[in-house]
């Protein structure tokens, strides 16, 4: 039940964590392993640290960007520990279990972990459709990367466990948007709001950023993307006749 969700571990400096995240997988039934940029991968520390999950190693697949490495998924979580200026929507590993293993919900899920020191950049999280926060001591919230992803697999299986399996699929309902549908619709909105002069270049970042955070939340499927697009596409015909 647990395959639909892809754990993401983002430019990893040591690879024994990139073991013991795939341990912390495997203790939780979880398969599916994504690198982004590890500085040293395939590692026989990472072998060794993985302690019998060397399948879990064997099938996990490396991007070069985050953007790549999630551009199959339709929901996008980014765990991270630091408060930040514009705030995201946030979820406890518990909310996110709850939203993400039940049978009608099984959509392509992406749980992004960042660097060991510095977490998750702004910039990576305006990819995310929820900010994930393990609730621990406010005067030492810095969980190691696999203690992390070992809270947040354990959470993903106790609620799958609590489910009768079923046959993934949409049922007939209009499956959600991509991440790469996304971003694609977040770079025809900037050209058009850009044409018709809401927004200039150089006084773009904290505009698109709001609005990323607007459509994030209300989580479009592709119906409801196509007709956005067409809505600006419409504008930008209307500017040009102008």
């Amino acid at each position: 039940m647990l395959s639909h969700i892809k754990i993401i571990l983002v430019e990893t400096s040591h690879p024994g964590n990139i073991g013991a995240v795939a341990r912390a997988m495997k203790n939780m039934c979880m398969t599916e392993l994504r690198l982004v940029s590890p500085k040293i991968f395939p590692s026989a520390e990472a072998t060794s640290r993985a302690s019998g999950a060397d399948d879990i190693l064997a099938k996990a697949t490396v991007f070069s960007s985050l953007q790549e490495a999630i551009s199959d998924c339709e929901l996008v979580l980014g765990a991270s520990a630091r408060c930040r200026t514009i705030s995201w929507p946030e979820m406890t590993p518990r909310e996110c279990a709850e939203k993400i293993a039940k049978p009608d919900t099984l959509q392509k899920t992406a749980i992004i972990f960042g660097r060991e020191n510095s977490g998750l950049k702004n910039h990576e999280l305006d990819l995310c459709h929820f900010l994930l926060r393990i609730p621990c001591n406010s005067e030492y919230s810095s969980l190691n990367i696999a203690a992390a992803v070992q809270v947040v697999c354990y959470e993903l299986f106790v609620s799958a466990g609590e489910q009768t399996p079923i046959t993934i699929g949409d049922r007939g309902k209009t499956p959600k948007a991509t991440t790469l549908q996304m971003e694609s619709f977040y770079s025809h909105m900037y050209e058009t709001l850009t044409d018709i002069g809401f927004i200039h270049p150089d006084k773009s970042k904290s505009i698109m950023r709001r609005l990323r955070r607007v459509y994030n939340r209300v989580h479009l499927d592709v119906k409801e993307l196509d007709i956005l697009r067409g809505i600006l596409r419409m504008s930008q015909a209307n500017q040009k006749h102008k």
